[in-house]
């Protein structure tokens, strides 16, 4: 007997554990419930009455395209993993990484005589096996040590025989796969043969790991397991550990890590999995703050990975998942994620159905394994067969490439997705997704910082149902028809060869962060043709930019800023012929709270159990009078929050706008006296802190 779920088409085994799909269902049944609560609806599906404002900004850089940044994983269980032809169908899709052994099967999988006791390992394949489909498709490899069933020994003798025997060159080595999913928090999918489950307890084994494999070799970069903020078990505390799983892990383990991994299923149906892409930006914010709260000095170090990543309620093989792939992909890469890796290049029929018009066969595969449902009545298309992730990730191979630099870009429609990217020959790429399955749009585009030829852009288009990605130059580089659930990307050529252009500065910094002004200092640019006049420093304001200051050193305080409020800022160079460079690259920071004020606020989660929490909020009367009457107000910094009930005052919510106010007995605060009350809070994505509290409008201090 044999079942089929994310690890692929293998014997059933005693030691089978939850498989992905099981505790997707799970946790899409948990966020359906939120959204339900939180009276979140998908956007409504009609036809666009007027064009789509599409907003391209040059000026507003975001990250980098580093050489590792379109990936997928490998699995030992495919037979096909080092055959030629699957190792051509990925370097044609511009793939970069690959990652081995592939998920939970890392934590049962011994390398040396490559064996994984209780699944299945195909036959006639071993990691030289997959070293060699590495090679030919010319990526790079990323490797998950086995933390559940090995030790350190092991590992770093799979370094050794790598880096040093067969001279492979792997730089990135993960302790593990999961390894939260081990039942220390209740689910146990994860296999984990210590006798501690803790977090506490692997951090420090990651500490013995990274240890003994950079003992080995020194020049690779070891990673350990965090989760994605917002997704289980985000916010949970269990048994000793003195806090959630993330904080645990980079507290002891941080100083001794290059990166982090993290994994990310949106889960839902469609409808529901497609627009949660707006909580990555958030999300990847929550992660770098906990990476540079825990992980000590030097946090800025620690690169973030995101090693799996898929739809997986339906859609896994049709038109949801190539637009979900790179809106995703898109998203996380502008964010600053070094890699990001589909979940899977091949791995086996599932539950068959029709999306769009079009057969979904349940496969997390990328690639076709020409498998059938157990009863033979549907088979999928011949071996490697692209599925639309496929075409998604070619798309994304022609629209982002290395050494491009992501720039803002926003549209008007929520069923419209804009990504842009800056490159080196002048040329600006726009990626537009429209995830109507029903309707075209029409898109009208307005770009800042940059002047588009008059010539016809190439254009690169994948179609519901099409088997390849068409290229052609035609149209405008200004407005465009984009047919229903469809990827188109415009590469657009300057209306003038740049030349001369100064350098951009180095990436900024920021001190003396007060709730009102920062300090941003950078490092000095190139000069171009002519001398450098002056540095301008702007804030990216949803795709817009605003100058917030100019000057001719390498540093601005900026004042008038707005309490309690994130700021993304970029410095150019300008030179004294009015060239501009290209953007730095982005700095991120959030203004706070006043040093002192007659009022303070203390907001505490005390308890979080994934999509909602009970918080304690107290307000303190640091004033020289007596407060008698008192109303509390914040913003929700985003849109998914929720305050459910609440207690000791009267709670209301309007929007994001959270207004609370003092009940008959206690609506009297004296000088020196603190209220203390609460409320039960409901969020379906990343539960972003509020920083700025008024007090009978008066800006209160955060303690």
């Amino acid at each position: 007997m044999t079942i089929s779920n994310r690890y692929g088409v293998r014997p059933l085994s005693p030691p089978l554990r939850l498989s992905r799909r099981g505790r997707a269902a799970l946790v899409a049944s948990l966020l359906l419930a939120t959204a339900t609560l939180l009276g979140v609806d998908a956007p409504s599906v009609g036809a666009a009455t007027s064009p789509v404002a599409v907003t391209v900004n040059a000026r507003a850089g975001l990250a980098t395209v580093p050489d590792t940044a379109l990936g997928v994983n490998h699995a030992i269980w495919d037979s096909q993993l080092g055959t030629t032809e699957t190792s051509d169908l990925l370097r044609a899709a511009g793939v970069q990484m690959m990652r081995y052994p592939g998920g939970s099967y890392a934590d049962i999988y011994h390398w040396r005589d490559h064996t994984a006791p209780g699944g299945y390992v195909a036959p006639n394949t071993d990691f030289d096996t997959f070293m060699a489909g590495v090679r030919r498709a010319g990526g790079q490899p990323m490797i998950i040590a086995n933390y559940g069933t090995g030790t350190p020994q092991e590992a770093a003798e799979w370094v050794r025989y790598a880096n040093v025997t067969k001279g492979y060159g792997a730089r990135y080595w993960a302790v593990g796969n999961e390894n939260y999913g081990n039942g220390h928090y209740g689910s146990a999918w994860e296999a984990d043969e210590h006798p501690d489950k803790s977090a506490t307890y692997y951090a420090n084994l990651v500490v013995e790991y990274a240890d003994a494999m950079k003992a080995v070799d020194p020049s690779i970069k070891v990673g350990a397991v965090l989760t994605m903020p917002a997704n289980w078990p985000d916010g949970l505390t269990a048994g000793a550990d003195p806090g959630p799983w993330n904080q645990t892990v980079l507290s002891i383990a941080g100083p001794k890590i290059d990166f982090v991994d993290v994994h990310w299923y949106p889960g839902g149906s469609v409808a529901e999995s497609l627009p949660r892409t707006s909580h990555i930006t958030d999300a990847v914010y929550l992660l770098r703050q906990q990476i540079s709260r825990y992980a000590g000095p030097d946090a800025d170090r620690i690169g973030i990975s995101l090693t799996e990543v898929n739809v997986t309620a339906e859609g896994m093989t049709s038109q949801p998942a190539a637009l979900f792939l790179a809106d995703a992909y898109s998203g996380l890469l502008a964010n600053g994620v070094f890699t990001v890796q589909w979940w899977n290049v091949r791995n086996g029929i599932g539950k068959v159905t029709t999306v769009a018009g079009q057969t979904d066969y349940g496969d997390f595969g990328m690639l076709s394994s020409g498998t059938c449902t157990s009863d033979g009545s549907v088979c999928e298309p011949p071996l490697n067969t692209p599925f639309a992730s496929y075409h998604g990730l070619t798309m994304m191979s022609r629209f982002a490439r290395t050494g491009d630099q992501f720039v803002r870009a926003g549209t008007s429609d929520p069923l419209v997705a804009a990504h842009a990217v800056r490159r080196a020959n002048g040329e600006v790429a726009v990626l537009l997704i429209n995830k109507d399955p029903d309707n075209a749009r029409e898109v009208d585009i307005d770009y800042a910082g940059f002047a588009p030829s008059a010539a016809a852009p190439t254009v690169h288009t994948h179609t519901n149902g099409a088997t390849a990605v068409a290229t052609a130059q035609t149209g405008s580089a200004t407005s465009r028809t984009l047919p229903p659930y469809s990827l188109t990307t415009l590469v657009v050529r300057p209306a003038a060869a740049p030349g001369g252009q100064p350098g951009a500065p180095g990436r900024p910094t920021v001190a003396d962060v007060t709730h009102r002004s920062a300090t941003i200092s950078w490092p000095a640019a190139t000069r171009g043709a002519a001398p450098i006049a002056k540095y301008e420093v702007y804030r990216q304001h949803g795709a817009v930019s605003e100058q917030l200051g100019e000057t001719s050193g390498t540093s601005l305080t900026v004042d008038n800023l707005v309490p309690g409020v994130r700021y993304t800022v970029n410095v150019l160079t300008r030179d004294t012929a009015g060239r501009v460079s290209w953007a730095s690259p982005p700095l991120t920071f959030t203004t706070g709270s006043p040093a002192s004020s007659t009022c303070a606020v203390r907001f505490a989660n005390t308890t979080d159990w994934g999509n909602g929490y009970v918080a304690a909020v107290d307000v303190v009367n640091t004033g020289a009078s007596a407060v008698d009457g008192w109303t509390l107000t914040w913003t929700w910094p985003t849109s998914w929050q929720q305050v459910s009930s609440g207690w000791n005052a009267t709670w209301e919510q309007v929007g994001t706008a959270v207004r609370v106010t003092g009940t008959d007995d206690n609506r009297r605060i004296p000088a020196g006296g603190t209220v203390s009350a609460g409320f039960v809070g409901a969020y379906s994505g990343p539960n972003v802190t509020p920083t700025a509290f008024r007090l009978n409008g008066t800006l209160c201090t955060v303690q």
